[in-house]
């Protein structure tokens, strides 16, 4: 069985949810920058009938990084609903692999953000993802608003 350990740097990923821990697990690795990179090992639970990872993993890891990363580009951090997401596959990733989710944020404006995404396998970039957002509000800074 593959190994579900994180490289160097990761860490489990800041937030889940009931869907993301059926999947998971995912990892996170902050840069200093304040932006983070999104990570998982590809295990069999994971894999198509072919042995590679499945197609819908591969959109999760980018629906996921994509929002989260979109989410923390901006203050004050908005609320976002998917409208949108673009795949284009341009390789694959197998049983073992460490694949990685980078984000690039283009814009976050007052009614839509929009943000492309690589998934990186051992060097190579195997998935390419646009995405569009809806901003539904901003999150509320609860510490703010108790006092």
């Amino acid at each position: 069985m593959a190994s579900v350990d994180a490289p160097p740097g990761f860490e489990p990923l800041f937030r889940s949810s009931p869907f993301l821990d059926h999947l998971g697990p995912f990892f996170m690795r902050k840069a200093e920058d304040g932006t983070f990179v999104v990570g998982l090992r590809v295990l069999p639970c994971h894999a198509n009938g072919r042995g590679g990872a499945h197609g819908g993993l591969l959109m999760t890891l980018c629906d996921i990084a994509l929002g989260y990363r979109t989410t923390a580009s901006a203050n004050p951090r908005p609320m976002l609903t998917t409208a949108s997401v673009t795949t284009d596959f341009a390789g694959a990733a197998k049983v073992g692999d460490w694949i990685e989710a980078h984000v690039d944020v283009q814009k976050v404006g007052g009614r839509l953000a929009f943000a492309n995404c690589y998934v990186v396998c051992d060097g190579q970039r195997i998935v390419h993802a646009s995405a569009v957002f809806a901003r539904t509000g901003d999150r509320v800074d609860r510490v703010a608003q108790s006092h």
